[in-house]
Parts: C-alpha cells; sequence; structure tokens
C-alpha cells in the first residue's frame, strides 16, 4: 500500500527540546559481569542497553518462578480463585527439596501465604502446592506456564516443573525473562509489591528476601533471585530512578555476591550513560487525515498507547519524528485501525517506532456521497 511521509509539526510533538541543556556522554561499553547471560531494558521503551548471549536457553533455577506468579496472578485476575482461598498441603508439595516455607503435610494455607512464601520466601513446598492448587498437578500447571509463554511471546522458554528444580527441557533465556518481569509489573501492580518485601514469618519462621539490592539501594523494588549449582547464581531487579525503569537479568554467576554486585553494575550503568522520554501519549491527535467515502471527511490519527524513546544522556535535542500515512483511506474505518506510523530517530538509527492508528470510526456515507468520492478519486 502506498504512503506518504509528513514531519510532524512542531505543535503536534510532545518533545520540549529547551528542558534539556546536558551536553551528550559518551556511551562507553557495558561493564563486565561474569554472567552466563545478561539483559539490561527499559521497562518504559523495551529499549534493550546493554545484553550477552540474551537469547540463548539456559536453566533459570528459581527465575522460573515468576511465570508461576504470572499464572497465579492471572488465575486471580480471572476470578477463578482469590487470595482467601485455603490450600491443603500435599506430601509432593512438602516433600519438595530446596529452599522451603515450611508448610506442614494436610495444613491448610491460604492463597496470599503461599504467593508471599514463594515470592520473599522462595519456598518450592509452597510453590508446588499453588501449582496442584489451580491445576490439579505440577505437570498440568506447567503445561498452563507453557500456553502463558506461548502467549507472551517468550519464544526461548520451556517449563516442565513450577519451582525451577533442574530438568532437561527445563530453561528460559534472559529476553524472555525481561519480558515477563516487565508484564508482571504492567499487570499485576498490586501482587508486585510483595517483591520488594525484605522479609516474612510463617509458623513463627522468620526468613529474609535474598535479594541483597533491597537493602543496598532504595530504587530497587524487586524482583526475584534463583540458584542451583547447575544454573549458577541469578538475579532479576526492576529499579525507578525518577520516570526511568530499568529491568536487568542477570544468569549463571558464581556467587550471591557476584549476581548482586554484576545486577547493580549494570542498574548503574543504565542510570548514568541513558534516559528515557515519554514522546506521546496513547489516544492524543497528532494528525489527520482524508478518508474518502465516509460519513466524515477527516479522520484523527494518533498512538494507541504512549510512545516512550530510550537514549543516551544529552541526545534529546537530536531526536528527529516523523510519520507515514496511508496515501488512501476509505470508509469504513473502525476505531484503532492501523493507518501509518510514527518513527523516531537519533541521527540515521530508528530507535522508536509505533503505529498510527484511528482515534475514532468513520461510517460509509451516503450513496451519493460515496458516487461523488468516488468520481473525485478517477482525477487523483
Amino acid at each position: 500500500m502506498p504512503h506518504r511521509s509528513s514531519p510532524l509539526f512542531p505543535a503536534l510533538l510532545l518533545l520540549v527540546f529547551t528542558s534539556l541543556e546536558a551536553a551528550p556522554l559518551p556511551v562507553p561499553k557495558p561493564p563486565a559481569t561474569g554472567a552466563k547471560a545478561y539483559i539490561l531494558q527499559d521497562f518504559d521503551s523495551q529499549r534493550v542497553v546493554a545484553e550477552k548471549d540474551s537469547s540463548q536457553s539456559i536453566e533459570p533455577a528459581s527465575i522460573t518462578k515468576l511465570m508461576t506468579a504470572y499464572a497465579v496472578f492471572t488465575e486471580l485476575k480471572n476470578g477463578n480463585i482469590t487470595l482467601e482461598d485455603k490450600v491443603t498441603i500435599s506430601e509432593k508439595a512438602w516433600r519438595t527439596p530446596g529452599s522451603r516455607m515450611f508448610v506442614e503435610v494436610g495444613k491448610q494455607v491460604s492463597v496470599k501465604d503461599l504467593l508471599k512464601g514463594m515470592i520473599i520466601q522462595s519456598g518450592n513446598d509452597a510453590t508446588v502446592a499453588l501449582a496442584e492448587y489451580i491445576a490439579g498437578s505440577e505437570d498440568t500447571f506447567a503445561a498452563l506456564m507453557n500456553r502463558h509463554a506461548e502467549e507472551l511471546g517468550m519464544t526461548g522458554s520451556h517449563f516442565v516443573n513450577s519451582t525451577g528444580l533442574p530438568g532437561a527441557e527445563h530453561y528460559m533465556s534472559a529476553r524472555d525473562i525481561a519480558l515477563l518481569a516487565a508484564r508482571l509489573i504492567q499487570e499485576f501492580p498490586e501482587y508486585y509489591q510483595w517483591y520488594s518485601q525484605k522479609e516474612f514469618t510463617y509458623n513463627d519462621i522468620t526468613q529474609y528476601n535474598r535479594n541483597k539490592l533491597l537493602w543496598r539501594d532504595e530504587s530497587v523494588d524487586g524482583v526475584k533471585t534463583g540458584h542451583t549449582d547447575s544454573a549458577g547464581y541469578c538475579l532479576v531487579t526492576s529499579a525507578k530512578q525518577e520516570d526511568m525503569r530499568l529491568i536487568s537479568v542477570v544468569l549463571g554467576t558464581n556467587s550471591e555476591n557476584a549476581r548482586a554486585e554484576a545486577s547493580q553494575a549494570l542498574l548503574n550503568y543504565g542510570f548514568r550513560f541513558f534516559e528515557t522520554h515519554k514522546l506521546y501519549d496513547g489516544g492524543n491527535q497528532l494528525a489527520t487525515s482524508r478518508v474518502w467515502k465516509g460519513d466524515t471527511k477527516s479522520v484523527s490519527l494518533g498512538t494507541g498507547s504512549a510512545l516512550y524513546a530510550t537514549i543516551p544522556r544529552g541526545q534529546y535535542k537530536s531526536l528527529d519524528a516523523s510519520m507515514t500515512i496511508d496515501s488512501r483511506i476509505t470508509a469504513p474505518v473502525s476505531e484503532g485501525k492501523p493507518l501509518g506510523m510514527v518513527h523516531v530517530k537519533l541521527g540515521d538509527t530508528v530507535i522508536a517506532e509505533q503505529e498510527l492508528v484511528a482515534l475514532q470510526a468513520v461510517n460509509e456515507g451516503s450513496f451519493w456521497q460515496r458516487i461523488m468520492d468516488e468520481a473525485l478519486l478517477y482525477f487523483e
């Protein structure tokens, strides 16, 4: 379909170039981490600012529990379970090796307490209990996890259990983990707050969150640790400074301190050398375009959701925004129909793109309007 290119006029731009005066900073290479794989990604723009083997599928250990949590949160959202539901602890859950919440066989524990035991204490017993409650068995729950992964576009992940205990066909990629962490934060803010909780007491036993960065860095508010002998020490971290949130994933380091230091180094790098700006709010008119054979002659165009860009610090004034719009738009036009693209460039590099969509529906015009427009189109 032919398109036309059109600059975005200053009145339509939300780029207030005069607001920043800092000189551009050169961006050095990312810090060395000693990790098997890592990724550092902006939450809003989804731009990857640093990575190493981020698409490689490797053992994730207890990082797996992010997907377990996503599945449980989805069941809560859909009204299939509640936080107050009581779960009877099976012998299998009680016997699951590794980190524990210390639930007891035959006892009933609330979904809320089990979630906190899984999130804060990384309890494998709590995790299996939740999986069995939702799906009947852990194997069936793993199939549910894989379905969610497919729906989220996690192409480098596959699950055979809910806990992250080693399995030949159990793996995730750093890129998939970052995507999943972002969706947890975006979709379930009311539950995400538990990832910043430093301790949890159950059955008179207090255990502490293993994420050391919660004590070291006030901007950190999650997310999850993981460790097995074969996976090494892993950490997913999210931190927010002012309006910028970063997500880091570090997999396969050799100690608790190493995973914390690697994660801190990546976050410091991201916040020091990059900045994120919201360029447009979703639903705001950025342009209008002629509509043929409709009950109105024009349609308003904008982005369906907010558009963000992550750029090197000091480069804000160098951004260049333009748009392409379909050259011939014919009614009917449904609200939300893609009719073009917004392009944001830094130099010769496109750093952000998003569809321009119809902000309102345009119905077919009358018989005479359609005939008249058909005649006019003949001479276009």
